[in-house]
Formats: structure tokens, C-alpha cells, sequence
């Protein structure tokens, strides 16, 4: 059985379910150099706890370092021991550093595995550092074209590099088909949506997610669309924006656990994210398996990979209010129950087992 070594940030739900499902077929330990107790942006209830299929190791902060990272000089204890495979899930950390710096040293070959990332114009010394610190791994393990080209961007090798599927779903999570009209009807009386459509917002309350964007063009939507935000609590200056402009069709819910956010998926009509940046964004994942049609915005890593524009969705410029605002009248007036169907569709590789297959098949 091979002995794999990952290296990461923290316990993550989807890193901690496909390190459970990595471990049934290898021996795989994992170190995290950070603690989830230090991950104040997210909620507790967030965190889940694994199988017991992998050796979890949690580093020790020795030494103060950058942007509140601490480094973890234990991690040259576990280097020095005989694997078959090693894999440091990103590059930019202080942990991260020294075990590029270590491996190099002593000609240890090793795996950089990067969860999504898109190429944007950068020079002098930022791009230089990014590029020496990406260029350091032997092998690549990318989610996706954009990704490979972030890498090769920063001093990777495109043939070296090698592709899975990056998500948060098991298998049985994504259903056969898409809900039915009864299903969704019964969802929303549950859920106490009384709209016509509803469109939904996961995640965090965040200027960078674009939840303001999406709160915005909702004044210039129709009444019998409701708006729902789902993932945190509203700021007085949302609350109050909704009270001065009467919109009663917009909704703030908070954090859900995965049940009962499932219901919210499956009750909605359309999926919105007009995220500024995110690296993946696994709630467009989590959508896409319960048959919603997808917007966001070109500066969403699982957007650009998983949507299709007219076919599963809309890809919008960001920060283009009126782009947004266009696309979601679009989709809304289209045949969003058959875009939401091409979501399923596309999105059934995406599971923990197919991902885990992949890497086994990545370690032969």
C-alpha cells in the first residue's frame, strides 16, 4: 500500500471527507499547520470531524511569522521519514516555504496540489516570488484549465502537470434528476418562500463574495422574484437597506448546515455569485447537484470551468452590475429548468470518490 504524505492548511469539510476516502485505498497521513480553533471566519458547526480512514497530524507553532502564520518547524521531523508520495496543498505559507526549502535540499521530490487559480497580470517582485515558489514541485495536481495555466504561468511545467476533479460531493449527493415541481412546492411552503422564483446567494456575508451586488440589482427586479441570502447574519446597513427600499422579497437566512442548505438548493430556481475572486467556490459544486442553472462572475475558478453560457448558466464580468442584473432577468425568463438539468449533468464527475480515483491513479 503506498505511503502519501498531504501537507495543508486546515481541516476543511471536503479536504477531511476525500482524505478519509484517499485512506481506504493508500496510507495516507496528513499534517495541518494551522488550527481550526484560529479559523475565526468561519462558523464552528462548519467543521466536521473524519472516518478515521488517515492519520491526522496537527503541526506545532514554534515560531511567529507573516500575516498571523505561524511556522511549523516539526514539519522537517516528518519530511525526513520514507513515503512514496508527498503533497503540499499550496505554496504561499511560512510551513509550506520551509518544506519547498527542505525537499529541495535534499533532492526529495514532491507534488504541488492547487485547488484552483487564474492568471492576472502581475510583475516585479510579486510575480517573481510566486513564480519561484510554484516552480520549486517535481509535479503539478491541478482542478482545471484555468488552473494549469495559473501554474504554467508561474514556472510550471504543462506536462507535468495532472488534472482532477475538485469538489465537496459524494456520489449519493447528486441525484438522479433534477427536483420536481411538486418537491420544489413543498420545499418552499416548508421554507416559507412565497415567491413566484427564487433566486439564491450561498455563502459568507462579505463585500468580496458580491453579496452587496446581488442586494443591489435587487431593486430593479421583479417583486415576484425572491432573493435569498443564505450563509451569515446581515449588517445593520443590510437590514437597513431593505427596510428604506421596501423589499420584502428579500431574504436574509442564516448559517445552515448541509441538510438543510440541501433544501434551499433544491427549492431555488437559480443560483447567484458575483464573487470579486474566489480561488474554486465549491457552493457553484453544491448547486449545479441540485439542478440550478449557475451566474457568477469571470473571476470565479468553478464558474469558468463548470459553466456554459445559454447552457447551464451565465459567466458576467465583475463588478458589472448591469451585466448581472441582465443575466439574471435572462435566465429567469429562459428555460431555467432545463439549464438546471445540464448543471446535473456536468457536475456528475465531480464527486469525493472520482476525485480520490484520480489521485490513486495520479500515484500509480
Amino acid at each position: 500500500m503506498k505511503k502519501l504524505l498531504f501537507v495543508t492548511t486546515y481541516a476543511s469539510p471536503y479536504r477531511v471527507h476525500f482524505f478519509d476516502e484517499l485512506g481506504k485505498h493508500a496510507d495516507v497521513t496528513v499534517l495541518f499547520a494551522d488550527r481550526i480553533e484560529d479559523q475565526t471566519h468561519r462558523s464552528g458547526d462548519w467543521f466536521v470531524n473524519g472516518e478515521g480512514f488517515f492519520n491526522s497530524v496537527q503541526l506545532k507553532k514554534k515560531v511567529a511569522s507573516m500575516q498571523k502564520r505561524d511556522l511549523c518547524i516539526d514539519i522537517i521531523d516528518w519530511l525526513k521519514k520514507p513515503w512514496d508520495h508527498i503533497v503540499l496543498c499550496g505554496y504561499s505559507s511560512p510551513t509550506m516555504i520551509l518544506a519547498m526549502l527542505y525537499m529541495r535540499l535534499h533532492r526529495i521530490p514532491f507534488y504541488m496540489e492547487v485547488d484552483g487559480g487564474m492568471v492576472r497580470e502581475t510583475s516585479g517582485p510579486k510575480y517573481w516570488l510566486k513564480r519561484l515558489l510554484v516552480s520549486q514541485a517535481s509535479w503539478w495536481i491541478s482542478s482545471g484549465r484555468h488552473t494549469t495555466q495559473y501554474l504554467v504561468h508561474y514556472g510550471a511545467r504543462e506536462q507535468d502537470t495532472f488534472l482532477y476533479p475538485f469538489t465537496s460531493l459524494w456520489e449519493r449527493e447528486i441525484p438522479v434528476q433534477v427536483p420536481s415541481e411538486e418537491e420544489k412546492k413543498h420545499l418552499r411552503e416548508k421554507l416559507g418562500m412565497k415567491e413566484e422564483k427564487i433566486v439564491l446567494y450561498v455563502g459568507r456575508y462579505d463585500p468580496k463574495k458580491g453579496m452587496d451586488d446581488l442586494l443591489h440589482i435587487s431593486l430593479r427586479l421583479d417583486k415576484t422574484a425572491g432573493i435569498y441570502f443564505v450563509g451569515g447574519e446581515p449588517t445593520e446597513e443590510h437590514l437597513a437597506f431593505r427596510r428604506e427600499n421596501d423589499l420584502s422579497n428579500v431574504h436574509f437566512v442564516g448559517f445552515k448546515k448541509k441538510d438543510a442548505l440541501e433544501e434551499y438548493y433544491r427549492a431555488a430556481d437559480l443560483l447567484v455569485l458575483p464573487t470579486k475572486s474566489d480561488a474554486w467556490g465549491l457552493v457553484i459544486n453544491e448547486a449545479m447537484a441540485q439542478g440550478l442553472p449557475i451566474i457568477t462572475t469571470d473571476r470565479c475558478v468553478a464558474g469558468v470551468e463548470l459553466v456554459e453560457n445559454g447552457i447551464n448558466g451565465y459567466i458576467v464580468p465583475v463588478d458589472d452590475n448591469a451585466a448581472l442584473e441582465e443575466a439574471v432577468i435572462r435566465t429567469l425568463s429562459e428555460d431555467y429548468i432545463a439549464m438546471g438539468k445540464a448543471s446535473l449533468e456536468k457536475i456528475r464527475p465531480y464527486t469525493i470518490e472520482n476525485m480520490a480515483r484520480v489521485h490513486m491513479d495520479i500515484f500509480a
